[in-house]
């Protein structure tokens, strides 16, 4: 195997005998001068293929350890739900899981209003949530409040979702787009897409999409909070409400208002957000 590229220390891109690239996670492994022959294979602990180039500098700035734990939990994950994860799940997962820790040593913790729906939806998901709690605590020694469950779980849905059938996928890209277009036109600003709120707002739509798909929304007796949001943000339901015209026209999807509300909530954080 040959060392061509370090990460950081323990981390480097290789080439392997039928020169395909992949990441090796191993002590010292990015440190000699490169390239470089790697003969002791004991030294590796992990291997990556098909890593998408952008997350080589988000690696570098996470620990081994934590790594290595992203991808017991996604190892497990595969293995309870009997499918097969976009492979870059192990990094964005990582990452993730390496601010969560940041928060905890600062005693910062983010309290997940999907907390709910999460658990009740998606009951696999949410366990292996749970799960990766002592998983992570196993390898780095640091307890995450129990609310990190949810986000785990909802990192797992989102590669579940990236991996489905074809024509899953297609729609669910078809739908996002006309969503963007409509909020774009009605509220007149221009989504930025490699931010982090937009990252956000796109994982509740594709929640919302399976839901539908699935026949499963959200009915947690909420609804009594849309009259005083429609009186306070107008655009937003005027524009919330013609995105649910659009999927009841074209889809055939009737939608509660505890999702009308729900999806106000997420427009309007992205609103704020943009302007």
């Amino acid at each position: 195997m040959k060392i061509v590229r370090g990460i950081n220390h323990n981390a480097a891109l290789a080439v392997d005998g039928h020169g395909n690239e992949l990441v090796v996670l191993g002590k010292g492994v990015g440190f000699p001068q490169v390239p470089y022959e790697l003969t002791d294979m004991s030294k590796v602990l992990k291997t990556f293929y098909d890593v998408d180039s952008r997350y080589m500098e988000m690696i570098a700035g996470i620990s081994q350890q934590l790594l290595l734990a992203s991808a017991d939990i996604v190892e497990q994950a595969e293995i309870n739900l009997d499918s097969e994860l976009n492979s870059n799940i192990i990094f964005t997962l990582a990452d993730h899981l390496n601010f969560a820790i940041e928060r905890t040593n600062k005693g910062i913790e983010f309290i997940m209003p999907l907390e709910y729906d999460v658990a009740h939806l998606y009951p696999n998901e949410y366990e292996l949530g749970e799960l990766a709690l002592d998983i992570v605590e196993d390898y780095t020694k640091c307890r995450l409040p129990d609310s990190e469950a949810v986000n785990v779980a909802m990192h797992i849905i989102n590669a579940e979702v990236e991996n489905g059938d074809i024509h899953s996928v297609r729609m669910t890209l078809q739908i996002m787009t006309d969503i963007d277009g409509m909020i774009e036109k009605e509220l007149g600003i221009k989504l930025d897409k490699d931010s982090f709120m937009y990252s956000r707002f796109t994982m509740h739509l594709r929640y919302l999409i399976q839901r539908l798909a699935e026949g499963k929304q959200l009915q947690d007796g909420i609804s009594n909070m849309l009259e005083g949001m429609i009186c306070q943000y107008p655009k937003i339901y005027k524009c919330t409400q013609k995105i649910f015209d659009y999927l009841k026209e074209k889809w055939s999807w009737e939608c509660t208002q505890d999702e009308v509300l729900y999806l106000m909530i997420h427009i309007n954080r992205l609103k704020e957000k943009m302007e």
